[in-house]
């Protein structure tokens, strides 16, 4: 079996570095808006009996002008899925319970309801298998043609220079996968969502970890340039209650249906963390 901790090191390095970038671009935001906001970074541990290395991660949270709240999260965990849970983790089972996982998460939930909210994520996890998963997807209260088709065109730039396939595929599986049921309605206006794209060998993941790098590149490119676009228009009270009946609908699904929330729950992760995706104030009928 391959060993992929110094790949884990790897991923590691670069999810952390990206952060950087990312929380900079948006303070970099909050100073064009005459706004002194900086991300709080809180470091935490995991804790598991009898693991002397169970990992832990940095919370970093910012509430602003422009942000009402975004949290940017980086975690590198090691540990042992309860028998229970293992059995539902691609490569893991109750003879295979070990894993690793290293990733970035990132939602931000904005003042103005003309901006979009904005879900991303990149990660690699080992079980028994290796892989890549992660996406990103937009979450407009009010939606504009405009940023839908540029956000999407700059994950499609993405996902075409690595493979022709994969912007349909994973553009499918973001419409399907960030969808509430029980309200029939998608959350936003989607994305792309890619999971277990496997790594078999180092060719395999030096592919993979050079499109999950690319995936966050382009969300890095394309959504200061969306927020900068809508952040300075005015709202009527009714447009802001728009927004804060759609972040009910935001938090539903990620208390019940995201796969990120119940992973970070089941594997003893930061609670703080795990729920800095609900939005600071939303409302339902």
């Amino acid at each position: 079996m391959t060993d992929w901790t110094a790949h884990t090191a790897r991923a590691k390095d670069w999810f952390e570095a990206l952060r950087t970038r990312i929380c900079t671009a948006f303070e970099d935001i909050e100073r064009e808006a005459g706004s002194a906001a900086a991300f709080e970074y809180t470091p935490w541990s995991r804790e598991e009996a009898g693991n002397p290395n169970p990992g832990g991660g940095v919370r970093g949270v910012m509430k602003g002008k422009v942000f009402e709240k975004v949290g940017v999260n980086v975690s590198t965990v090691h540990g042992t899925f309860a028998p229970e849970f293992a059995g539902t983790i691609h490569g893991a089972g109750a003879d295979n319970p070990g894993f690793t996982a290293t990733g970035i998460s990132l939602v931000a939930h904005m003042a103005n309801p003309h901006v979009p909210a904005v879900h991303m994520n990149t990660r690699f996890l080992t079980t028994g298998k290796a892989w890549f998963g992660g996406g990103g997807d937009l979450n407009p209260p009010i939606p504009y043609p405009q940023d839908t088709d540029e956000f999407h065109a700059a994950f499609k730039a993405a996902c075409d220079a690595h493979d022709g396939d994969y912007y349909p595929r994973f553009k499918a599986w973001a419409d399907d996968y960030f969808y509430i049921p029980h309200r029939g309605v998608h959350r936003g206006v989607g994305g792309i969502f890619y999971d277990h794209l496997e790594c078999a060998d180092e060719a395999q993941w030096d592919a993979g970890f050079a499109f999950t790098r690319d995936v966050g590149e382009a969300f890095l490119d394309v959504f200061p340039q969306l927020v900068r676009r809508r952040m300075g228009l005015d709202f009527t009270p009714a447009e802001k209650q728009q927004q804060l009946e759609w972040r009910g609908r935001y938090a539903e699904f990620n208390l019940v249906y995201d796969r990120g929330t119940l992973f970070g729950l089941k594997t003893g992760g930061n609670i703080d963390a795990i729920l800095m995706s609900l939005p600071p104030e939303a409302v339902w009928r």
